[in-house]
C-alpha cells in the first residue's frame, strides 16, 4: 500500500482543542510564523458539507505541517485524541502519503488497499480535484494514515498558497 510507485510522502499532522494556541507555540517554539488556514469554518455556523474542523497548514522543507482542530466530537476520528476534560493539547494524529499522478493513479492506490487489515475509517472527495482516506492504523503504527490525491491545480494552488520555512532559497 504504502510502496505504490506513486506514493509520495507528503505531511504530518497534529490534532490540538486551541488551534490558536498551537499556532503559537510552533511559531514561538520551532519557527513556524505563518499558516494557510484550508478549512476554518465559523463554529457556531458551519455549511453543510463542511467538516466540522478548522486546518491550519504550512509547509517544512518539503513536508508539510497539518494542524486539526475540531469543532466537536462529531468526527471522532480528529477528536478521540484530545483530552476529555479541555485542557489545551496537541497530539500528533497522522501521517500523509499523496499519490501522484492522474486519477487512475489514486484509482490504483485505492484498490491495493486490504481494508480488512487497514480499515478506512474517514474518506472524502472534492469533484474531480480531491481524493482522500484515513486508515486506522493505530494497533500496529500508534496512529492514522492519510492517503490523498490531488489535481495538478489544486497542487498548483497549495503551492502558492501554503507558506514555507525556511524561506527557499532562490
Amino acid at each position: 500500500m504504502l510502496t505504490h510507485p506513486a506514493t509520495r510522502f507528503h505531511q504530518i499532522a497534529y490534532v490540538t482543542n486551541d488551534l490558536e494556541r498551537a499556532k503559537s507555540l510552533f511559531a514561538e517554539q520551532y519557527g513556524v510564523g505563518r499558516f494557510f488556514m484550508l478549512c476554518d469554518p465559523p463554529p457556531d455556523n458551519i455549511p453543510p458539507g463542511i467538516p466540522p474542523l478548522r486546518v491550519a497548514l504550512a509547509n517544512l522543507g518539503e513536508i508539510e505541517l497539518e494542524l486539526i482542530q475540531p469543532l466537536g466530537r462529531e468526527l471522532p476520528v480528529f477528536a478521540d485524541a484530545l483530552p476529555q476534560d479541555k485542557s489545551f493539547a496537541i497530539r500528533f494524529h497522522h501521517i500523509c502519503f499523496r499519490i501522484a499522478g492522474d486519477l487512475a493513479d489514486w484509482n490504483a492506490h485505492r484498490a491495493s488497499i486490504d481494508e480488512s487489515q487497514h480499515p478506512v475509517v474517514f474518506h472524502g472527495a472534492l469533484a474531480d480535484d480531491l481524493r482522500f482516506l484515513y486508515t486506522d492504523e493505530r494497533s500496529r503504527l500508534g496512529h492514522y494514515v492519510e492517503h490523498i490525491w490531488m489535481s495538478p491545480q489544486v497542487m498548483q494552488q497549495m503551492a502558492k498558497d501554503v507558506p514555507s520555512f525556511p524561506k527557499p532559497v532562490a
